[in-house]
């Protein structure tokens, strides 16, 4: 389904698909394959996923892909917006739905959204991930917003300047809910970042991105160990 691949300046990986759904097909053979080369060298794989409406298509054929081994993986999140727990807005409520039928509960950790003790959540959920990981995380998957926000970083946020802390709370509601996310250092340490961007609405903010433009949120990322797997029409070519 990869119809071009290019190797950017900067070391980025820039995969090219005909269409939106052809970035899941590719997206999950390469999540099965990483995280069985990662598993062979390393023992165990985490697993850092993103929330919205995009990747749940192509972690649906993740856990459908044969020859996993999900009994070392474990999977985390990249960001989550603070609302009940089964609630429509967290990006849990799919996570789970999607990853419980091939990980235990135990190897499945929500950030803990609901406390009323925003600080504390978010140095526990830090701490987990330095025993999961040593701070180092497997695989980071990431999506782009039209304005250029990755994770939950978003323009002109506080949270975009956070360097002493791996977990942190945006300062704006977004959408109507604050969000805890990962912050620039804990993305700049992933060993492996996917990031999965289709749409025509995406166009400017990937070229944006390939740039290295840090006048956006998602150009401070690290790039160097980053695979882009885009369509056409966010590249701005025609199918």
């Amino acid at each position: 389904m990869i119809d071009g691949v290019s190797i950017m300046p900067c070391g980025l990986t820039l995969k090219r698909v005909a269409k939106a759904s052809d970035i899941a097909i590719a997206g999950a053979q390469w999540l099965a394959d990483t995280i069985d080369r990662i598993v062979t060298l390393r023992g165990r794989c985490v697993l850092a996923v993103s929330g919205g409406r995009s990747p749940w298509p192509m972690f649906e054929r993740l856990v459908q892909t044969s020859g996993v081994p999900w009994e070392h993986v474990h999977v985390i999140q990249v960001d989550e917006r603070a609302a009940p727990d089964g609630h429509q807005d967290r990006n849990w409520t799919s996570a789970e739905r999607v990853f419980s039928s091939v990980l235990s509960a135990e190897h499945l950790h929500p950030m803990p959204v609901t406390s009323d003790d925003l600080v504390e959540v978010a140095e526990v959920y830090a701490r987990l991930i330095d025993q999961l990981c040593d701070g180092e995380i497997d695989i980071v998957h990431l999506g782009l917003g039209p304005d250029g926000h990755t994770a939950s970083l978003f323009p002109d946020d506080p949270i975009l300047d956070v360097v002493d802390r791996s977990i942190a709370w945006t300062t704006h509601e977004h959408m109507g809910r604050l969000r805890m996310s990962m912050t620039f250092p804990t993305l700049a340490r992933a060993r492996n970042l996917l990031w999965q961007i289709g749409g025509a609405d995406k166009h400017t903010m990937l070229t944006r991105l390939l740039e290295g433009d840090a006048s956006i949120p998602a150009g401070r990322v690290r790039r160097d160990r980053a695979i882009i797997l885009a369509d056409a029409e966010a590249i701005g070519e025609q199918v």
